[in-house]
């Protein structure tokens, strides 16, 4: 799932080893530094996308941004996931600037929207188109 190794940390210097995944611009395996937050990560990885489908205007207020962090603990054979979600328009959620990473784990980011109409149109229009077509054909065939 993901594109690249990314280091951040320089050598020598102690580091961890995550994974971004999801809607971010550049998702991939980082070496980051020691005592890195996860906003860090988020900007390391060029923020979370915002434009997708062929989309040109875009309400920022409408996006939805939700983090979840997975660590694994091999000892109890234990996954514990962190969620944050918050808006583009709203301050970030409490813990997330003091949150801190560790070696392995997994962050995955998913973009959200409130669906507009045109979203509606889109998810209709083929449904209304076929079954007029439907219609037509069965009109056409008993004549």
């Amino acid at each position: 799932m993901a594109e690249r190794i990314i280091r951040i940390a320089e050598p020598g210097q102690l580091a961890d080893t995550v994974n971004v995944w999801g809607d971010v611009r550049s998702p991939g395996r980082y070496l980051i530094p020691r005592q890195t937050k996860l906003p860090e990560l988020i900007s390391y990885s060029f923020g979370p996308t915002g434009l997708r489908d062929r989309e040109t205007t875009l309400d920022w207020s409408k996006l939805r941004v939700e983090v979840n962090v997975s660590t694994y603990n091999e000892q109890t054979d234990n996954e514990k996931i962190e969620t944050f979600r918050f808006r583009y328009n709203e301050p970030l959620p409490k813990g997330i600037r003091t949150f801190r990473l560790e070696n392995n784990q997994v962050i995955s980011v998913q973009v959200k929207r409130k669906p507009a109409f045109i979203d509606y149109v889109r998810v209709v229009a083929p449904v209304i188109s076929a079954v007029a077509t439907s219609i037509i054909i069965v009109d056409r065939l008993g004549n």
